[in-house]
C-alpha cells in the first residue's frame, strides 16, 4: 500500500532453485501471513510452528532450521538469513531503506475534506483519507496514502506516515508515527540497513499522549489495539503488537517484535526486550526490565522482572 514492489522472477534471484522458472515473487511476508507466491524467511527456532505451517512456497533459512519447514516449501539455504533478506528487500522494495520526504504535500483543500477542521500550516499528501468530524492541529503533516477515521483529534506538530488510524483516536502534540524503525544487521565490519515495508495500524478509541514515537513494521505491521492508552514519551518499535484495553505509562520502551496481550498495565520507564510475548491481564511495575516471556495474569517487577512476591522478598 505504502511501498510499491517490483515483481521479480525467483529464478533471477536464485537460478539454482528447483522451482517453476516463471514463478514471480508477489511480496515478502512473515511466515504466518505469507501466501503461496510470497517469499518468506525463517531465522529462529522460536518460530518453528509458524515455519511448519507457512503457505509460502519459498523460504530463506539456514541449514540447521530447514528441518522445521514443510517438505513442500522450497528452501533457500544461507548463512545469515537477515542479511540475505536485506538484499532481497532492496531489490523488491527499492526506496524503503530510508524515509524519503513526501514531495506531494500540499495545503489541504476544503473541497476534498469538507467535514474536517484544520489548524494553520497543515500539509497533506496525495490519496490521504480523513473521516468526518476529525480535527487536525496546526503544523501537522499527514503523508501520502494515510487513512484517518472519523471523529479523531490530532494535536499540533504531529507527523503521520505509512499508517492506518481508526475512529475516535486522540493523538496529542508532537508525536511521530509511521517512520522507519531501528533495523540493522550487524556484520563484522559494517551495519547493514534493513528496509521497513510494513505500516502502523492504530485501532479505534486509542489515545496517544505527547512525545511518543511509533515505528512502522519492518516486514510485519506495528499495531496498537482498541481502547489502549499510551502516556507521554512512549516508544513502540517495529512490529510490536499491543492488545486491547492496555495502559502504558510514560517513557516505557518496547523493543521490536514484542507481542503484548489484552488488558496489560505497564508502569513508567519499564523496558520490554524484543521478540517477547506478554500475556493477557499482566501488570508490570515501573522501572522493570522484561527479558523473557510472561504468562497470563502475572504481576511482575524489577530487573530482570520477576513475580512481585519474589521481588518483595528480596527487599
Amino acid at each position: 500500500m505504502f511501498f510499491k514492489n517490483k515483481k521479480i522472477k525467483i529464478k533471477k534471484l536464485y537460478p539454482n532453485l528447483k522451482i517453476n522458472k516463471d514463478f514471480i515473487i508477489q511480496g515478502v511476508k512473515p511466515l504466518q501471513y505469507a501466501k503461496k507466491k510470497d517469499l518468506t524467511f525463517f531465522d529462529s527456532v522460536k518460530y518453528k510452528s509458524e515455519a511448519n505451517s507457512t503457505k509460502a512456497q519459498v523460504c530463506i533459512t539456514t541449514s540447521k532450521l530447514q528441518e522445521f519447514l514443510s517438505k513442500k516449501t522450497k528452501k533457500v539455504i544461507v548463512k545469515n538469513v537477515l542479511y540475505e533478506l536485506s538484499k532481497i528487500l532492496s531489490q523488491i522494495y527499492p526506496g524503503a531503506e530510508i524515509d524519503i520526504p513526501d514531495t506531494s504535500l500540499t495545503i489541504p483543500k476544503k473541497t476534498q475534506h469538507k467535514s474536517v477542521k484544520f489548524g494553520n500550516n497543515v500539509l497533506v499528501g496525495r490519496n490521504v483519507k480523513i473521516g468526518k468530524g476529525t480535527l487536525i492541529g496546526s503544523n501537522t503533516i499527514i503523508e501520502h496514502d494515510v487513512i484517518i477515521g472519523k471523529n479523531c483529534v490530532l494535536g499540533h506538530s504531529v507527523i503521520v506516515k505509512n499508517s492506518l488510524i481508526g475512529d475516535n483516536v486522540i493523538i496529542q502534540d508532537n508525536n511521530k508515527i509511521g517512520q522507519k524503525g531501528f533495523g540493522f544487521i550487524p556484520l563484522k565490519d559494517k551495519n547493514i540497513k534493513l528496509s521497513h515495508i510494513g505500516m502502523v495500524i492504530i485501532k479505534d478509541n486509542v489515545e496517544i499522549a505527547s512525545g511518543c514515537t511509533i515505528d512502522r513494521g519492518s516486514i510485519d505491521d506495528t499495531v496498537i489495539g482498541d481502547n489502549t492508552y499510551l502516556d507521554n514519551q512512549v516508544h513502540v518499535a517495529h512490529n510490536v503488537k499491543i492488545g486491547k484495553n492496555c495502559m502504558i505509562a510514560g517513557q516505557v520502551g518496547f523493543a521490536g517484535s514484542s507481542n503484548i496481550g489484552n488488558n496489560v498495565s505497564i508502569g513508567g520507564q519499564a523496558g520490554i526486550s524484543g521478540h517477547l510475548k506478554i500475556g493477557n491481564n499482566v501488570k508490570i511495575g515501573g522501572g522493570s526490565g522484561v527479558v523473557k516471556d510472561i504468562a497470563d495474569n502475572q504481576v511482575v517487577m524489577g530487573y530482570p522482572a520477576t513475580n512481585l512476591k519474589d521481588f518483595l522478598k528480596k527487599k
